[in-house]
C-alpha cells in the first residue's frame, strides 16, 4: 500500500458542461448552496492544521469545474505558498482557461490536467450535453494556452465512450508524437447511470493499447506521476500515453488519495464511503483541529481495507446515484 498522501479537494460542486459520464442525462442535482461550500479561510485551516500534520503534501483541485469558484487564483497562490506543499495541480475542463492560464501559472500551478474527449466539435458537444455554439474551440485555445504559458506536463484527459468517442483514440494519441503533451484514457464508469459493476458500459485499456500499438508501436515509459495511470509511450513521441484502468484492473491496492467535497465531506475512496467524516461542520461547532487531525488518522488507518468494488451493504450496495460532479472526481 502507497503512503496516503495526495488529496483531491473539489472546490464547487457546479460545472459549465454536462458530460455524461459526470452528470448523465436525466440524472437531478441539488446543488450545494455558498454558504454550504468550505470558504476559503476554513478550507486552508484544514490544509495546514488537519492534512499536512498527518502527511499530506500533494494536492490537486477539481470540481464540478474549479475555475468557477471565486477567488480561484488566490486560493491557488496560498496552497502553493505552504512550504509543505509538495506538488499542486488542477483539473478543469479547460472552457474558461484561455483567459486565466496566465494568472494560475504566476499563482504557482504548474500542472494541469485538461479534459478533451473528442477532437470532432460535434462529437465533444454531444459529451458535454451542449446543444448550443460549440465550446470545443474555447477548449482548445485554453489548452494552447495553457502550453504556451509552461504547464508542464500538461495533461489530456479522455473518457473512453464505447460507441461515441472510441474511434478516435488513434488521433488522441497521435498528439504526444510531436508535443509534449500526456493524454490519458480512462476506463468510463457509468457512475449515475445504472448498475456500474452489471454491464460491460466500458473498453479496456488493453485493447486500447493494442490498437494504438499496431498502428504506432507502444513502449513502457520512465515517467510516473502521482496517480494511478500506467504509462506508455509511442516510440520517439515528446509526450507519453497513460491508462487508467478503474474498471478493468482494480488498482485499490495502490490508492495515494483520499477526497475532500466542496462542502467539507472528506472521504477515503472515490465509490466507498466507508468512514467518511463531515470536517465542515465540525469545524464550525468549534472542534479543536488536533480532534480532526485523529479522526483523518482514523481513516487513514482503516484505507487500506476500503476496495471501490466492495463497498457496504445498505446505502452504498447497488446502484451508486451520486454523480461524478457530486463526488468531486
Amino acid at each position: 500500500m502507497n503512503a496516503v498522501d495526495y488529496l483531491r479537494i473539489s472546490l464547487i460542486d457546479r460545472c459549465n458542461f454536462r458530460c455524461l459520464y459526470c452528470m448523465p442525462e436525466g440524472s437531478e442535482l441539488d446543488y450545494i448552496l455558498q454558504q454550504q461550500l468550505l470558504t476559503h479561510s476554513e478550507l486552508l485551516t484544514l490544509l495546514r492544521e488537519v492534512f499536512v500534520p498527518v502527511g499530506f503534501t500533494k494536492f490537486r483541485l477539481t470540481g464540478g469545474e474549479p475555475l468557477l469558484r471565486p477567488g480561484v487564483v488566490d486560493l491557488v497562490r496560498a496552497i502553493a505558498s505552504m512550504p509543505e506543499t509538495r506538488d499542486l495541480s488542477m483539473t478543469t475542463n479547460g472552457f474558461l482557461l484561455a483567459g486565466m492560464a496566465q494568472n494560475l501559472y504566476d499563482a504557482g500551478l504548474r500542472r494541469i490536467n485538461i479534459s478533451l474527449d473528442s477532437l470532432e466539435p460535434e462529437t465533444f458537444d454531444k459529451i458535454i450535453g451542449n446543444r448550443g455554439r460549440s465550446r470545443w474551440t474555447e477548449v482548445w485555445h485554453g489548452i494552447q494556452a495553457a502550453y504556451q504559458v509552461g504547464f508542464n506536463p500538461l495533461k489530456l484527459n479522455v473518457v473512453v465512450i464505447p460507441g461515441i468517442n472510441d474511434n478516435e483514440i488513434l488521433d488522441l494519441a497521435a498528439l504526444t508524437i510531436n508535443r509534449n503533451w500526456h493524454v490519458r484514457f480512462i476506463e468510463f464508469m457509468p457512475i449515475g447511470n445504472g448498475d456500474l459493476f452489471g454491464n460491460k458500459g466500458w473498453i479496456a485499456s488493453e485493447e486500447l493499447r493494442q490498437q494504438i500499438s499496431e498502428k504506432y508501436g507502444l513502449i513502457e515509459s520512465g515517467v510516473r506521476g502521482n496517480g494511478p495511470a500506467d504509462v506508455f509511450q509511442i516510440p520517439g513521441a515528446k509526450g507519453t500515453l497513460g491508462f487508467i484502468s478503474q474498471m478493468s484492473e482494480c488498482f485499490c491496492d495502490r490508492c495515494n488519495r483520499m477526497r475532500l467535497s466542496a462542502d467539507g465531506w472528506l472521504r477515503p475512496c472515490l465509490l466507498n464511503e466507508t468512514g467518511q467524516i463531515d470536517l465542515k461542520t465540525a469545524l464550525r461547532e468549534g472542534v479543536p483541529t488536533r480532534e480532526l487531525r485523529d479522526r483523518v488518522q482514523q481513516i487513514l488507518e482503516i484505507k487500506p481495507e476500503i476496495n471501490f468494488k466492495q463497498r457496504d451493504s445498505g446505502t452504498n450496495a447497488g446502484n451508486y446515484t451520486r454523480t461524478m460532479s457530486q463526488i468531486g472526481g
